[in-house]
């Protein structure tokens, strides 16, 4: 029996050749005959450098099978990562300050103002709002709690009376509103309260499931007032919103809490398809009528279009005094709507 050395057996698994020129590669081995095995597969090169300690040594690989590649603790640094990794959400905005003397010049409801007949009077809208919500107990809590606010044409008040319902709500102790600038074709409630909407919003959540729509809610310096804006312009606005992401979207938004009213502004419902598409998934439709402009014909349209949603109320805008004889005060600053 011939008695090889420990060096000369590793020279037949390994390529020592390699290792002592610094080439920490993988070498591909594959089955020989005993002839080419028995051959020299190693010669000690003059002035060589120290061989590999025996700890480095590895068992021989089987035939066919690829040699791992040996790294040095600097060549192979350790690596981290979550199996399950977060995609990067966009950092959260700056908290948007409330130019009230712009609210004031443009009829709107001021905060921290003395009570006005406005004021008074969107208290009652929100009463009955609020009581309407209450007495959905067989509709979804996320979807209940998320109201469209509509109108048939341009210049009936639906923004403004969006943002000045927004203004009383966010009054209410137990009670949190995100306003969301649906009206994706001409977004203007950022600039109303004199703030920017740059920046991504509700059109990016429809694009991106991978964001998180909670992320993009800007906070206002009302503790209870937030907004979402309307995010980058696109060509497929209906077609992101007739979508199961617009569900998602409303859901994880009524989910952040419990105590939020989402209020969606949105297109004339005549001028767009995205407030009939909206009227899907929420759960109350406010329709603003302006009492000196708004035309049967147009109201029952509408009302027609937005009858995805069971539950349709009408807001009557522009009336200087109610049928009753009640009058909290006159409806200034419309002209200044839409």
């Amino acid at each position: 029996m011939k008695h090889t050395s420990l060096l000369e057996r590793a020279a037949e698994a390994y390529d020592f050749d390699l290792l002592l020129r610094g080439k920490h590669q993988p070498v591909a081995r594959t089955a020989g005959t005993a002839e080419q095995k028995s051959q020299p597969a190693f010669q000690t090169p003059p002035e060589q450098e120290p061989l590999p300690t025996a700890e480095a040594l590895s068992p021989e690989p089987a035939a066919g099978q690829v040699d791992p590649p040996q790294e040095t603790p600097a060549q192979a640094p350790v690596r981290v990562r979550s199996a399950a990794a977060e995609p990067p959400q966009p950092a959260p905005g700056p908290v948007l300050r409330i130019n009230r003397e712009r609210l004031a010049e443009a009829g709107y409801i001021v905060p921290e103002a003395p009570v006005s007949g406005l004021a008074e009077e969107f208290r009652i809208i929100k009463r009955q709002l609020l009581a309407d919500m209450d007495a959905m107990r067989a509709v979804p809590d996320e979807r209940r709690r998320t109201v469209l606010i509509a109108s048939a044409q341009a210049g009936e008040g639906k923004s403004w009376c969006a943002l000045n319902l927004a203004l009383s709500l966010a009054n209410e102790r137990e009670r949190e509103v995100l306003l969301v600038d649906g009206d994706l074709m001409k977004p203007e409630l950022f600039a109303r309260l004199g703030a920017a909407s740059d920046g991504p919003g509700l059109v990016d959540a429809l694009a991106d499931p991978a964001l998180d729509p909670a992320a993009l809610v800007r906070p206002t310096e009302l503790p209870r007032l937030s907004l979402l804006g309307p995010g980058r312009k696109v060509s497929n606005a209906p077609e992101l919103l007739h979508s199961d992401q617009l569900a998602r979207v409303i859901e994880r938004l009524a989910r952040t809490d419990p105590r939020r009213i989402i209020l969606f502004d949105s297109p004339p419902a005549l001028l767009a398809s995205h407030a009939s598409i909206l009227a899907a998934d929420v759960g109350q439709v406010l329709m603003v009528v302006r009492a000196d402009r708004t035309v049967e014909a147009d109201l029952r349209e509408a009302a027609a279009l937005l009858s995805a949603c069971d539950r349709i109320s009408l807001v009557l805008n522009g009336a200087a005094m109610s049928a009753g004889g009640r009058r909290f005060g006159s409806y200034r600053g419309y002209a200044h709507d839409e």
